[in-house]
């Protein structure tokens, strides 16, 4: 029989490519989407050895009209996606008032479009055949308003009330929808937003790694759960944002998003 297959954005590093060696371990065939092709080419023959053919496609999420062209691209090639994960994210560190425009571009259309788009094209197909997967990458950011990383965190609350929405609206359909919530993660993301060095890092003892993440996550998707918190570290802050007023939430996102002196 055919193995199943599981469409992976973001998929060149970090939280993505150890979602990708799940869903290889778990029995799929991937396809892996990113805009650096040589990360995803080695990350290819390590699946192979899993048994796992990975397809590679150059992808800018980043773009208006990026993800209907990858999936025109996907079904060009005549894969029918069985697992969707919309891991693919960026963020940027600052002052929103002082922030790049480009870059907020980018964010919004990486983080809310994108995703949104992607999850639309692919969901029809999932419904008619009555089974499927959908996993969306949100962030423990998801649950505050974060001073400094403004709009970041409110992509991330976008996925998460997204997600939450549509697994309700597809409980009785066979197909399910995980939305995972990271807190701070040892990956290159860090570097690319510009937060190595903000109090929430510092020392990098309370990162988990992308591997426990991506594990955490795909049990939990594989479970049926709506939303997955990883760790119980995370799953405390997550809670105590969500019931503590915004007065005391605020000022402590903001120190943690502060750069360290």
């Amino acid at each position: 029989m055919a193995r199943p297959v599981a469409l992976i954005t973001g998929a060149s590093s970090g939280i993505g490519a150890d979602l990708a060696r799940e869903a290889a371990n778990d029995g799929y065939d991937v396809v892996l989407a990113s805009r650096r092709v040589e990360p995803m080419q080695a990350l290819a023959r390590e699946l192979d050895k899993l048994g796992a053919s990975a397809t590679i496609i150059k992808a800018d999420l980043s773009k208006p009209g990026g993800s209907m062209e990858m999936v025109r691209d996907v079904q060009a090639r005549g894969f029918e996606i069985d697992l969707l994960i919309n891991n693919a994210g960026l963020g940027a560190n600052g002052l929103f008032a002082e922030s790049d425009m480009t870059r907020i571009g980018e964010m919004l259309h990486v983080n809310v479009v994108a995703l949104t788009e992607l999850t639309r094209l692919i969901l029809p197909s999932m419904v008619a055949r009555k089974r499927g997967r959908v996993m969306l990458l949100a962030s423990t950011a998801s649950f505050q308003p974060c001073p400094q990383m403004a709009v970041y965190s409110a992509t991330k609350a976008y996925v998460l009330s997204f997600g939450e929405a549509i697994a309700y609206e597809l409980r009785d359909s066979g197909v399910t929808v995980t939305t995972v919530c990271p807190g701070a993660t040892a990956t290159e993301f860090a570097k690319v937003a510009g937060t190595e060095n903000i109090n929430l890092h510092r020392g990098g003892s309370s990162r988990m790694s992308s591997a426990e993440v991506a594990r955490i996550g795909y049990e939990g998707m594989k479970a049926g759960r709506r939303v997955v918190i990883t760790g119980l570290k995370n799953g405390i802050s997550a809670l105590a944002a969500r019931h503590f007023p915004h007065s005391m939430v605020l000022p402590i996102a903001n120190s943690l998003m502060s750069k360290s002196q």
